[in-house]
């Protein structure tokens, strides 16, 4: 025996072949393309051998071995093969933008079934007037990659443990937001009581060889700014520091892998003064008097480096105010955030560094 189910809102008739694992076989489907009435619904007939009935409370319809035609009637009972339409599409949560985001922990156990469910999906989902499809695929099931790839999904971005995949339905040019553009750096400028700069020659970076610069790195997932500048100094020369301000930050182009980076110099004061070397990352690191510092030919000879020291040097001087940061919880998503800007104070107006 064959059976069927027709999804009554899509017009669309799944055959069933023999299958022992429900609800996910082999289903091949006949599409009607051509919007039908009510009426034309339940007296459509076609060349088969199939009798159909409608479940009960459901917009599906069994089909049952007949001899000649099959004829929509809603007249014969429920087929207990399947209980719903949503047993035949992946499942998935609505966005707020009017897309939909597949469950990644309930998709099928084999790269064939997949592909049935996956096409039977987006039919049914452009049907509904829906517009982005995000799809997250594990690493343990690559090989749906392809067949994702093979219905026209496009890569977004990967991690380590996944890759994720978007299909835009709508007619016209894509409206889901692009991958991250941007990688974000930070450096911190550390200076002690005599007027010495905290300073790092890099083991890995043999355009910095043989120059002393201030310690940096990348922010890490969900990290602030200012968390991820202490961090760093702490890393790579085991000093303790308070963060201060943002002194200044970079904005550039086409950097790792043609991605955009941001680079900011935050001010930290220091709160422990004997230094551990990261040994992995840093070939040495010391106090350096700030003089001495500047005087580098790195530093001379080039413009960017020359501003952020020359900035950093007016601070100190009381002649330039940077950027603090101040938590504020906004009314459009109720998230605290961290929102960095300069408060020039009546009684405090030089910008004192505490």
């Amino acid at each position: 025996m064959q059976k069927a189910m027709l999804d009554m809102s899509s017009e669309m008739v799944f055959l069933r072949k023999n299958c022992s694992m429900l609800p996910i076989c082999n289903l091949t489907s006949i599409r009607f393309f051509r919007r039908m009435s009510s009426r034309q619904r339940r007296d459509i007939s076609v060349k088969s051998s199939y009798l159909i009935a409608k479940t009960p409370n459901e917009n599906t319809i069994a089909l049952t071995l007949g001899k000649e035609k099959l004829v929509i009637n809603g007249s014969y009972g429920a087929s207990p093969w399947i209980s719903s339409r949503e047993s035949y599409l992946l499942d998935a949560d609505e966005d707020e933008y009017g897309g939909v985001i597949v469950r990644p922990e309930c998709l099928p156990q084999t790269a064939d079934a997949f592909a049935t469910i996956l096409q039977s999906s987006l039919f049914h989902w452009k049907l509904q007037g829906k517009k982005g499809v995000w799809l997250r695929l594990p690493l343990d099931q690559a090989e749906f990659v392809p067949v994702a790839v093979k219905e026209g999904f496009k890569y977004h971005h990967a991690e380590q443990t996944y890759l994720m995949l978007t299909y835009w339905i709508p007619e016209g040019p894509c409206m889901l937001p692009a991958n991250a553009s941007h990688q974000v750096g930070v450096g911190g400028f550390v200076l002690n009581h005599r007027n010495e700069v905290l300073v790092v020659q890099e083991k890995h970076h043999y355009s910095f060889e043989d120059v002393w610069k201030l310690p940096t790195g990348f922010i890490l997932e969900n990290e602030e700014i200012f968390n991820g500048a202490v961090r760093e100094v702490k890393e790579e020369t085991g000093i303790d520091t308070e963060f201060l301000e943002v002194i200044a930050f970079r904005h550039v182009h086409h950097v790792a892998f043609e991605k955009s980076d941001l680079f900011f110099i935050c001010m930290l004061k220091p709160l422990s003064t004997q230094i551990v070397v990261d040994e992995l990352e840093i070939q040495a690191a010391k106090w350096m008097p700030l003089a001495e510092f500047v005087r580098q030919p790195c530093i001379q000879e080039d413009n960017m480096f020359k501003k952020i020291i020359d900035i950093c040097i007016a601070r100190l001087g009381k002649c330039y105010c940077g950027l603090t940061a101040h938590q504020v919880i906004s009314k459009f998503d109720s998230r605290s955030s961290t929102l960095y800007y300069n408060v020039v104070e009546p009684e405090d107006y030089s910008c004192q560094v505490s």
